[in-house]
């Protein structure tokens, strides 16, 4: 597999579950075309902590909402429990190895060599153009992960047309407009 940068990994993942002994609802979710985002948040003893979320929806309303399902066991519900606040980044298409870096499927620091800006919301990754800052409005657990639920306090949009980076079936694609 070669990464947005032309970074390759050599073979699949060996730990990949075969497809004959997948839970029927993992493989109904991978055939959902899902938008790849980052979460980050800054803990209370100001560790930086971020994770890659496909499972995410936006609710309108007075306040909106970002929803997400979110592994309980990450550094980043850690961070977000503790603070009350994270940030939802919203990746491009050519952000893939950004993606694997917050999957943790790359090794080292995922922040190492990224440029970020402290905010009261936690860290804000400066090369995703579109992004949310919330507050922890309440976690539920749901499945295996929880859900996460933030109350949109500021959004930034890119305006220009981005080719957003989506998940389907267990790989990054792209759809939509491309930039400029």
């Amino acid at each position: 597999m070669t990464l947005d940068d032309g970074t390759s990994r050599i073979g699949s993942n060996p730990f990949t579950t075969p497809i004959e002994a997948r839970e029927p609802a993992r493989r109904l979710r991978g055939r959902l075309a899902m938008p790849v985002t980052v979460w980050t948040a800054q803990g209370a003893a100001k560790n930086a902590a971020g994770i890659t979320v496909s499972s995410v929806l936006i609710a309108e309303g007075a306040p909106s909402e970002v929803l997400g399902l979110v592994d309980p066991l990450s550094s980043f519900f850690e961070a977000a429990r503790e603070t009350g606040r994270f940030l939802v980044h919203v990746l491009a298409s050519d952000q893939t190895r950004l993606a694997e870096k917050f999957a943790l499927r790359l090794p080292g620091d995922p922040f190492e060599g990224e440029d970020v800006a402290p905010t009261p919301w936690g860290p804000a990754l400066i090369r995703t153009a579109t992004r949310a800052a919330c507050t922890l409005h309440g976690t539920t657990e749901a499945g295996y992960a929880h859900l996460v639920r933030g109350r949109i306090d500021e959004i930034v949009l890119d305006e220009g047309a981005v080719q957003p980076l989506v998940h389907y079936r267990g790989s990054y694609l792209s759809t939509g407009p491309r930039r400029g």
